[in-house]
């Protein structure tokens, strides 16, 4: 026995084989729809159209679904204030483009002696972009090198 639903049928309980009769007549197919009710939910539609529909379906959320583009700002622990600000204004654009800005400092050799200054000029990055972004991940050392994550607002 199974529930029978579809369009241009009368819903109710039918027994399988006269659910693929009816199926078989109207020249579609029989499609169990939930198989964990009590009884069994099936429905009468044609299947290719069904699976293509679907998929039709699922490209457009695909499509509309915005990609993350993650864009890279080097510095070092001793950046001058016009290499500073220079690294700003690209991050400043690129956050406008909607893109999420990883900005780190990149300590070579003994200048790893130098964290707290690396932290300041990070925190120092993020205050200057504080109209165009959010924080998403605070400075944090990884290796020789300490890294932040900036988003943009919306």
């Amino acid at each position: 026995m199974v529930r029978l639903v579809g369009e241009n049928i009368e819903p109710g309980i039918f027994s399988l084989r006269d659910a693929l009769n009816m199926a078989e007549n109207l020249e579609l197919d029989l499609v169990e729809i939930s198989p964990t009710a009590n009884p069994p939910v099936c429905k009468i539609i044609d299947y290719k159209k069904f699976i293509y529909d679907r998929k039709k379906k699922q490209k457009e959320i695909k499509a509309k679904t915005q990609k993350v583009v993650i864009k890279e700002i080097r510095l070092g622990p001793n950046t001058d204030d016009h290499d500073f600000n220079f690294k700003l204004k690209h991050a400043e654009k690129f956050l406008t483009d909607g893109a999420k800005v990883k900005v780190d400092v990149f300590f070579k050799g003994r200048s790893i002696v130098y964290k707290d200054q690396g932290k300041i000029i990070l925190l120092r990055f993020a205050q200057e972009l504080e109209e165009f972004a959010k924080v998403e991940q605070l400075p944090k050392l990884e290796g020789k090198r300490m890294i932040m994550l900036l988003s943009p607002k919306k």
